[in-house]
């Protein structure tokens, strides 16, 4: 029983030193700003995805409703290293990794739900910054 004694003594220090750590700094996505003009011309069709759950169907219709916002945001997933990558836009084009990956497609989602809520274009930056940067 002493380890156990040990222990729960113990437990208000290492409550208090967490509670009173210093956050860690929400590291930011590099995002880009969105081009004047663009559209979605370039975001694969439904056609293109048939072979993909509706689901997925589901995200890209989101991202050619917003290709303005998708413009202006990163990806954190990684695809930045890709070439010819710019945006989470680009994710959604044939050479994007939209269609496997969770992160892209969960940064379409939120861009896509607080667009519609009204948030501008920084305001869901922070947002993805906050979820996956």
């Amino acid at each position: 029983m002493p380890c156990r004694r040990a222990f729960l003594r113990s437990v208000p220090m290492l409550s208090a030193a967490l509670v009173l750590a210093p956050r860690r700094a929400v590291a930011a996505i590099d995002h880009p700003e969105p081009r004047t003009g663009i559209d979605s011309a370039d975001v694969l069709t439904a056609e293109q995805l048939s072979a993909f759950p509706e689901s997925i169907l589901e995200i890209y219709e989101m991202i050619r409703e917003i290709p303005h916002v998708a413009d202006g945001i990163g990806c954190g997933c990684g695809c930045a290293a890709m070439p010819h990558y710019r945006s989470l836009l680009t994710c959604y084009h044939a050479r994007g990794l939209a269609t496997g990956c969770p992160i892209c497609q969960g940064e379409a989602r939120l861009a896509y739900r607080r667009h519609k809520e009204g948030q501008s274009l920084d305001q869901i930056r922070r947002a993805i910054d906050a979820r996956w940067g």
